[in-house]
């Protein structure tokens, strides 16, 4: 049996599960180094590497 590719959402759920499980531990750090304190920036910053790791989330909408 052929073995099963991580598709692109798998691999955003897991890191934004890994980068949210950090925040709630305390653990996160922002780029400067700074614990990151805000629910809204860890979603931020979990969403961000999930774009990097090559996971397709829709970019960030733009107010007009």
């Amino acid at each position: 049996m052929a073995k099963k590719s991580t598709s692109s959402s798998s691999k955003g759920k897991s890191k934004v599960h890994k980068v949210m499980k950090e925040h709630k531990e305390g653990t996160l750090k922002s780029g400067s180094g700074k614990k990151v304190k805000s629910r809204k920036q860890a979603v931020a910053i979990a969403l961000s590497e999930a774009r990097k790791s090559g996971a397709k989330i829709p970019e960030k909408k733009k107010s007009s």
